[in-house]
C-alpha cells in the first residue's frame, strides 16, 4: 500500500512544522516528513537533512534540470524543492509523506499525484499573532516581514480560488489543531467549501487591511 502526501500550507509562523511533528510522532513508523532541498543560509538552529537539505545554487539547479524534483519555486531570492527520489522512498514504503510548501508547490504536487494528496492550509490564531510571531524572531528585517506579510496575503486569495479540495485546520489551540490534523490526514476526505470558513474569512479581512502587505508596500 502507497502512502499518502500531506501538505501543509501557511503563512511563515502559522506552526505547520510543530503540527506536522506532532502528527507524525502519533505513528512514527508510518509517517515520515519530506526535507526539501534549498539555497536559503542555514540558520544557527538548524540541521543539515533535518530542516532542510541546503545547497548551493548550481547543485539546485542541476537537481532541476534533470527533473529531481516533483515541485520546485523561487521564494525571496531562494530555491526551494521537493525531490522526486524521497516522495518515492517514503511512499513505497507505505509511509506518509508529509510536507511544508507555498501554494503554488502545493498545487504542482496535486496535479501530478491527485488521488493521494491531502491538502491542509494552516491558519494562525489570528493576524496580529502570526506578526508578533514572526516580530519575535529576531530574524526579520522591516523588509522581510513585509514581504512574508505580503507573501502570506497573496496564499490567503489564492486559496479562496484554488481549484483543489482543501481543509483548514485553525492552529489556535495546539491540542485541538493537532486533533484536527489527525483527522484530515485519517478519515476519508471530505470536500468542503473553504471560502465560508469563518476563521479564514476573518484572518482574510484582517490581512487586507494591513498596509504592511499592500503590494505596492516598499517595505523600507
Amino acid at each position: 500500500m502507497s502512502g499518502r502526501l500531506v501538505v501543509l500550507v501557511g503563512p511563515a509562523g502559522a506552526g505547520k512544522t510543530t503540527l506536522a511533528h506532532r502528527v507524525i510522532d502519533l505513528a512514527p513508523s508510518r509517517r515520515g516528513f519530506s526535507v526539501s532541498h534549498t539555497t536559503r543560509p542555514i540558520r544557527a538552529t538548524e540541521h543539515d537533512g533535518v530542516d532542510y537539505w541546503f545547497v548551493d545554487r548550481p547543485h539546485f539547479e542541476s537537481l532541476r534540470d534533470h527533473n529531481g524534483f516533483a515541485e520546485w519555486a523561487e521564494v525571496h531570492g531562494n530555491y526551494y524543492g521537493t525531490s522526486r527520489a524521497e516522495i518515492e522512498r517514503l511512499t513505497s514504503a507505505g509511509r506518509d509523506v508529509f510536507f511544508d510548501v507555498d501554494i503554488v508547490g502545493a498545487h504542482n504536487l496535486w496535479r501530478q499525484y491527485p488521488e493521494s494528496i491531502r491538502l491542509i492550509f494552516v491558519l494562525p490564531p489570528s493576524w496580529q499573532v502570526l506578526v508578533q510571531r514572526l516580530i519575535n524572531r529576531g530574524t526579520e528585517t522591516d523588509a522581510s516581514l513585509h514581504r512574508r506579510l505580503r507573501t502570506a496575503r497573496r496564499e490567503l486569495q489564492a486559496l479562496l480560488e484554488s481549484p483543489a479540495p482543501w481543509t483548514v485546520v485553525h492552529n489556535d489551540d495546539l491540542p485541538r489543531a493537532t486533533a484536527d490534523l489527525e483527522r484530515a490526514v485519517c478519515e476519508p476526505l471530505q470536500p468542503t467549501a473553504i471560502e465560508h470558513h469563518p476563521g479564514l474569512r476573518g484572518f482574510l479581512r484582517e490581512a487586507m487591511s494591513d498596509p504592511r502587505a499592500d503590494d505596492d508596500h516598499s517595505g523600507q
